[in-house]
């Protein structure tokens, strides 16, 4: 059978005819003419005494070179017992599966599967956050191809610019996907797994915080500060009282008060945990929310925003008015929690009912279900304690805890 009997000069002259016409190269590798004047690469072969067609592509794009190359390339698959269509399909099939495979697809996947345990604010970091510093690097790639090379790769770019707390979470956050990837069948191995420890260690800086001395002064100076909203102000006072979270106070609703209860009940939606939460309302807490009645009632949040009653105070407004009060680096919202935490320790008060109204959930599942008793009746001493220590601590006065003996361990 002769081959190679086609030259590019003799395939350039081919005029289309009124008809489809074949022209052959030999070893089954033929070119098609239209009459349209499109010229396509064709090879014929039989597979389990069937007579069949490859296409191998249209001509100039595929040379004659590359046409030969292909049809050597379908003859060997034949050799091997296999049909070069079905191969073909095969790939394209593997590839489609392999794009439908991508890290970032999974990632995204993982995302949506995730988020209801969640804030939306949270679950929208981490998205920003998989964006900026997983996707530019794995986001295309097949997850089943990704190596722990390539994750440590990706992890030490991050750990480069400083990050190194980002870097450790966003280890971990490959780790969990991967983890969602071997439970739904499309991945095998945990590339992330055996890289914990990889990211250098920082000392850890927690939010600054006022300690015992300095949380009088602070509160004298938060009545007399003028350039604040009283929003604001009732904010950093109820915030100090209750040593919810900030996010949780900015987010609070007035159907979340009871004022009969003397209650205000989280719900597990708002909650880090995702545990309904509730914060007993010492007297001074109440007064505070009958100040702000008048300001925000008709709102649905306590703390409205000022672009929109419709929506919560901006996640930086207390911190920009302990800025403006002269307080950065040394005090955040946050950081009363820890101001709470170290006096009512040090006072006396059990730490299970401390650690209960921080709203830390007990680790351990034994003692979690003993725990869900809330100790709600020494929460609300403490936390009538708390408001009458903060009152004393503004006025200078010193509070006697005369029940302290029901506290302590």
């Amino acid at each position: 059978m002769g081959t190679n009997k086609l030259t590019d000069l003799m395939v350039r002259r081919l005029k289309p005819g009124q008809k489809t016409f074949r022209v052959s190269d030999g070893k089954g590798l033929f070119l098609q003419v239209e009459p349209s004047g499109s010229k396509y690469w064709r090879m014929a072969y039989r597979y389990l005494d069937k007579q069949k067609q490859l296409a191998l592509g249209v001509y100039p794009e595929v040379t004659i070179a590359e046409a030969r190359r292909l049809r050597d390339a379908a003859r060997q698959q034949l050799r091997d017992g296999k049909d070069p269509s079905l191969e073909r399909k095969r790939k394209k099939a593997e590839k489609l599966r392999a794009a439908s495979n991508s890290f970032e697809i999974l990632a995204l996947e993982w995302h949506q599967q995730r988020k209801g345990d969640w804030e939306p604010a949270h679950a929208e970091r981490i998205l920003n956050w998989m964006k900026r510093d997983l996707f530019p690097d794995l986001g295309q790639r097949p997850v089943t191809e990704i190596t722990p090379a390539d994750v440590l790769m990706t992890i030490r770019k991050i750990e480069s610019r400083g990050a190194l707390d980002v870097a450790k979470r966003q280890r971990a956050r490959i780790s969990e996907i991967y983890r969602y990837a071997i439970q739904t069948g499309r991945a095998a191995i945990n590339p992330a797994a055996d890289l914990i420890g990889v990211v250098k260690s920082e000392r850890v800086n927690h939010r600054p915080a006022l300690g015992r001395e300095n949380l009088g002064p602070f509160l004298r100076e938060l009545d007399q500060f003028e350039q604040i909203k009283e929003v604001t102000r009732l904010a950093l006072r109820l915030l100090i009282l209750t040593f919810v979270r900030p996010g949780e106070l900015r987010g609070g609703k007035w159907s979340e008060i009871d004022f009969e209860r003397k209650e205000w009940r989280i719900p597990a939606e708002r909650m880090k945990m995702r545990t309904e939460h509730i914060v007993p309302l010492s007297s001074q807490a109440e007064a505070i929310l009958e100040q702000l009645k008048p300001l925000t009632g008709s709102s649905d949040y306590l703390f409205p925003s000022d672009r929109s009653r419709k929506a919560p105070m901006s996640e930086n407004a207390l911190s920009y008015a302990m800025k403006r009060m002269g307080y950065q680096g040394k005090a955040t919202p946050h950081g009363f929690r820890a101001t709470a935490s170290t006096i009512l320790n040090e006072t006396g008060f059990k730490p299970d009912v401390i650690e209960r109204q921080l709203a830390h959930i007990e680790r351990n599942k034994v003692r979690a279900a003993y725990n869900r008793a809330e100790y709600l009746q020494d929460r609300r001493k403490m936390m009538d304690w708390w408001g009458d220590f903060i009152d004393a601590t503004q006025n200078r006065a010193t509070i006697i805890p005369l029940h302290m003996q029901a506290f302590r361990s």
